[in-house]
């Protein structure tokens, strides 16, 4: 059975960030990969291309349409009061975590992806 790439482009950019989150997680149970590997040193196929990161920076990138959802979780995640929250997320792209392990790092993506943000693991 052939693919068909241009169906399944098609199908991800109809996809929730939800959807899209589930897809990555069953992807990389499947094949036992992980996307947070450094996108750069594989493409390039470079020496450091199998090494696991240890510490991430979460930078929020987009609010989305749910601001207010948002910034409730930023508030969560920080610590930071109303006035400090909104004005992280006024500020996208701001970094809200730095130093975080992979499964916080993976936590607080999840729960920005989920109040609607778009999120970059760096």
């Amino acid at each position: 059975m052939a693919l068909n790439i241009e169906n399944i482009i098609a199908e991800i950019k109809e996809a929730t960030i939800l959807e899209l989150n589930d897809l990555v997680k069953a992807i990389e149970e499947e094949f036992g990969v992980t996307a947070a590997a450094p996108v750069a040193a594989a493409a390039a196929g470079g020496a450091d291309a199998g090494a696991a990161k240890d510490s991430f920076d979460v930078e929020l990138t987009s609010a989305g349409d749910k601001k207010v959802g948002v910034i409730k979780v930023v508030r969560e995640i920080t610590g930071e009061g109303l006035k400090e929250a909104k004005a992280i997320v006024d500020g996208a792209p701001s970094v809200i975590k730095e130093g975080a392990s992979e499964a916080e790092a993976n936590e607080i993506k999840e729960k920005l992806e989920a109040a609607g943000a778009s999120v970059t693991l760096k």
